[in-house]
């Protein structure tokens, strides 16, 4: 899979995620200049779990978004559909529940979570609107959706300096420190053919989510949406 579309095969995308797991996360702080850290610590603090909840964190991919949650005593379930990234998250904390599933076919009950999140996997989900629609489901009534994902810069000169290290600066970085780097050149141009902040905002209101919300980081370059299950009150 060399081109990236709306249209992607689950099966490519899994084996394409399987190949880098090892040096995944390594290879993220690299490409990000530090700044996924941060992002996914806003990310936290935006589904506000406590103690005594559950969150799904849906393309966990090896548990580094979902570490936080279980170090906070928080029931978590880190769940993703590449068994090698699984396989490497459980082996460095095999006290979280890696769970392998479908994002547009959940493997759990409606109903089930206070929280669910999905950080930077989204986009890679061949039907995200269906995605959307089972986040909803097994999220409890007035429970909260968090969604973090690469987006478009506000600043149109920031917007084309991105454009630019996106499609030309990151494929070398990614040969130097990827096992894979064809699968780098894949993740820059899923994120140029992904909506933007509104368009994403547009989806979650028409899956059914209610007060969607979102906050730019780093200029726009990610942005974190926010919204809740109708039918109850929103859980603390």
């Amino acid at each position: 899979m060399n081109r990236a579309s709306l249209e992607k095969r689950p099966d490519e995308v899994a084996a394409m995620f399987d190949d880098v797991a090892p040096k995944y996360d390594v290879v993220n702080d690299v490409l990000s200049l530090g700044q996924t850290r941060r992002w996914r610590r806003i990310v936290v603090d935006a589904v506000g779990a406590v103690p005594g909840q559950r969150v799904l964190d849906l393309a966990a991919g090896t548990g580094t978004s979902s570490e936080p949650y279980a170090d906070a005593g928080i029931d978590v379930v880190a769940c993703d559909f590449s068994l090698g990234m699984l396989k490497v998250g459980k082996r460095r904390r095999p006290d979280i529940d890696f769970v392998a599933g479908d994002a547009t076919n959940l493997p759990f009950e409606d109903n089930s979570f206070d929280a669910s999140t999905i950080s930077f996997g989204l986009r890679n989900v061949n039907e995200p609107k269906k995605a959307l629609a089972e986040m909803l489901r097994v999220t409890k009534p007035g429970g909260r959706l968090v969604i973090a994902e690469f987006s478009s810069p506000v600043v149109p000169v920031w917007r084309t300096m991105y454009t630019e290290y996106l499609m030309r600066a990151l494929p070398p970085i990614a040969r130097k420190v990827a096992s894979n780097p064809d699968a780098y050149v894949y993740l820059a141009e899923s994120i140029r053919a992904w909506p933007n902040q509104d368009g994403l905002a547009a989806w979650i209101a028409e899956t059914g989510w209610e007060d969607v919300a979102y906050r730019n980081l780093t200029g726009g370059i990610v942005a974190v949406h926010r919204a809740v299950k109708p039918g109850g009150h929103p859980a603390k």
